[in-house]
């Protein structure tokens, strides 16, 4: 009897070593790789403004790159935008590179778009190149680069390294720090150097992923004040005289 159960003891000590050789460990979830364009589509041919629509004294390709510049000569009255005219996606990922030499700039999604005329909290939108919305702001300091920002609406919604809320008709409250803090994450910034964003827009929730790190995570409750749908864009801010290029933009919508 004893033989007998030690055998079987035996056959099921075997069989689960079987088992164990033909079952795969469980996986860890990997990091998600910049390079991966699966799904995603170019809204940007690196050689031509076909699709976007801007102000001709201050947008134009140049290398490859969509470029805004202001110089001395050419100041800029009010915040001016490049415009993607091909949808107004809600569900997306977007992921592109920049660069920035001064002052700053900024990615507008689920943005609309302001005429001539439109009362705003800065006063009477005077170009025809305006957009009020969300924005992954950039800044050549790294003060505010890797924040969620809402333009001419709700301002700060994100600062770089928070996960925050915004409930119904309230302001937004810190639900908990990111991984890193923020300076931790500003040194991961590049300064007049190619800086690689994947911004992910998924119903009430934004984040943006700035050189493989999460900088800003928004979850926007507030129905009557946000957008989950809109349009894509790029921002020349006023004052000193700057340039910001953009370049490898590919969209990917669900």
């Amino acid at each position: 009897m004893i033989v007998a159960v030690a055998g079987m003891f035996l056959l099921m000590v075997a069989g689960s070593e079987d088992l164990a050789r033909r079952v795969p460990a469980p996986q860890r979830p990997q990091p998600m790789a910049f390079e991966d364009r699966t799904g995603f589509v170019p809204i940007f041919d690196g050689a031509t403004l076909t699709g976007w629509d801007g102000d001709p004294r201050f947008w134009r390709v140049e290398g490859g790159a969509l470029v805004g510049e202001t110089t001395a000569a050419n100041k800029l009255p009010e915040n001016t935008f490049i415009i993607w005219r091909a949808g107004e996606p809600g569900d997306f990922e977007l992921k592109l590179e920049y660069r920035i030499s001064s002052t700053n700039s900024g990615i507008q999604i689920r943005s609309v778009h302001l005429p001539p005329g439109t009362k705003s909290g800065r006063g009477a939108v005077g170009g025809n190149w305006v957009l009020k919305g969300y924005q992954c702001d950039i800044d050549f300091a790294n003060q505010y680069t890797g924040q969620i920002y809402e333009e001419r609406g709700r301002g700060f919604l994100a600062m770089r390294g928070q996960f925050s809320h915004v409930p119904e008709g309230g302001r937004p409250k810190v639900v908990g720090a990111l991984q890193a803090t923020e300076d931790q994450l500003k040194g991961i910034i590049k300064q007049t150097d190619w800086n690689q964003v994947h911004i992910i827009a998924r119903g009430n929730m934004i984040t943006e992923i700035l050189n493989g790190h999460v900088t800003s995570t928004l979850v926007d409750d507030d129905t009557k004040a946000r957008s989950l749908k809109g349009l894509l864009g790029f921002q020349i801010h006023t004052g000193d005289p700057m340039k910001v290029e953009f370049k490898n933009i590919y969209l990917k919508q669900y």
